[in-house]
């Protein structure tokens, strides 16, 4: 069977930081660190991202998500394999069941980028994910409880599984009557907008399910005209799209960068969604941005941002029912 297109992209994604360091003209000396910290967590970067990074500039906001870094190896006290306790929830057949009347489905463990950030970087994927059982495990504990009306798709990505494999579990998932939602969690239409194809939206919309993405965006640059046009025949054909970004040091942590983001997404169609603190991971603690710096940002946002383009500020807190609020309206 012959692969598409963005299966090619993908299987041709840089996977060593000495090829990444070549193509974009880096300093060589950003090379010994890279290779320790890949030992650590594998670098994976598509070519379709790789094009938007500006070569030369060590600092680029899209290469610190991805540049793996000597940063990665500090052991920072309260950051932690599982920050967001996702062990502790998770049921039978990869299914993770934190908040009352959705659950969510590990779908994969592959990703179309590693992002650095990743509070999922230690998860043990070969053991918790439902694609492995071939989800029968994980739609009995779906239909065995009728107060989900809603199905979250993550991973890993959930788009990274091929269109058949998709078509499998919505099939188990429309057969259970009181799922009414589908929402799917994805970096794939910002890091290989290639995946947007007919087929999947033909998979996304063709069921009773309402049909919802969450797309992840961290910086504007992310954001050029083919992902945009991949986003917006998402919208076209009835899926509702919405942004999630985390707050990174380096990245988009000043008030213009985050301003120029919510308005680069409401333009192409896509609701600013939340705005999360960074889930403290080990190996991520040089992206943190403390609260205050947080208040402070979500401010000087306000001021010049329409309200239905303001993200909610939140952080995912173990074993709470629900993200937890940052209020930043008081000084």
């Amino acid at each position: 069977m012959s692969r598409a297109p963005w299966q090619r992209e993908w299987q041709n994604a840089i996977r060593h930081p000495a090829t990444l360091l070549e193509r974009l003209g880096l300093d060589t000396a950003l090379l010994g660190p890279a290779r320790r910290a890949d030992q650590l967590f594998e670098l994976r970067v598509p070519e379709a991202f790789l094009e938007r990074m500006e070569p030369g500039n060590a600092a680029d906001p899209l290469l610190r998500q991805v540049l793996p870094v000597d940063a990665e190896s500090d052991d920072t006290p309260g950051f932690a394999n599982d920050p967001v306790g996702d062990h502790a929830s998770l049921a039978n057949g990869g299914v993770i069941h934190k908040y009352q009347g959705r659950a969510l489905l590990i779908a994969t463990g592959a990703c179309a980028i590693n992002c650095r950030y990743c509070f999922r970087r230690h998860f043990p994927y070969a053991d918790a994910n439902a694609s492995s059982g071939q989800w029968a495990e994980a739609l009995d504990y779906l239909r065995d409880d009728p107060s989900i009306s809603e199905v979250i798709l993550s991973g890993g990505d959930p788009l990274s599984l091929n269109d058949r494999r998709l078509r499998e579990l919505s099939e188990g998932l429309v057969s259970i009557p009181h799922l009414r939602r589908i929402r799917v969690h994805s970096r794939m239409p910002v890091v290989l907008p290639s995946r947007i194809d007919e087929s999947l939206i033909g998979w996304l919309t063709g069921t009773r399910l309402t049909p919802v993405m969450v797309i992840h965006a961290n910086h504007a640059q992310e954001l050029d005209m083919r992902v945009a046009e991949s986003l917006q025949r998402l919208t076209r054909d009835g899926v509702r799209l919405y942004n999630q970004a985390v707050l990174l040091r380096g990245v988009n942590n000043d008030a213009q960068t985050l301003i120029n983001l919510s308005e680069r997404l409401f333009d192409i169609g896509v609701q600013p969604y939340y705005l999360h603190l960074l889930d403290r991971v080990r190996g991520a603690a040089h992206f943190e941005v403390n609260e205050g710096e947080a208040r402070a940002l979500m401010r000087a946002l306000a001021a010049v941002t329409p309200g239905y383009m303001l993200p909610r500020l939140v952080r995912e807190v173990a074993g709470e029912p629900w993200k937890v609020p940052i209020e930043w309206t008081a000084v």
